[in-house]
């Protein structure tokens, strides 16, 4: 069974840094694209960013591009996403998702991440 576990967030000031992580089990890591999503209060679901199985390319929404950095450990099973010079705007809850083959089929169950001063 596909178990996604995201940690790391929490309260950050403007300008901050946090680092998210999502611990994968039920299935062989290394062989899947995986990508962050947000939701933030009361807004859609948008895109953050994703990285290949190989890791050998990463993409990122623009409103993240530069500030944002995903990446992972096949090793450890394990999906990361550096975050700095947060913004209020970078509030909302953070979800490890699994491209899987017919589509994005594995969620976890959310960090919250809140920015205020």
């Amino acid at each position: 069974q596909v178990h996604l576990v995201e940690s790391g967030g929490g309260l950050a000031q403007p300008g901050g840094s946090l680092r998210l992580s999502c611990a994968a089990s039920g299935f062989t890591f290394s062989t899947y694209t995986m990508t962050w999503a947000r939701q933030a209060p009361g807004k859609g679901l948008e895109w953050v960013c994703g990285i290949y199985s190989d890791g050998s390319k990463t993409y990122y929404a623009d409103s993240v591009k530069g500030r944002f950095t995903i990446s992972r450990d096949d090793a450890k099973s394990t999906l990361y996403l550096q975050m700095n010079n947060l913004k209020h705007e970078d509030t909302a809850l953070y979800y490890c998702v699994r491209d899987g083959a017919y589509g994005y089929d594995s969620w976890g169950q959310g960090t919250l991440v809140t920015v205020s001063s």
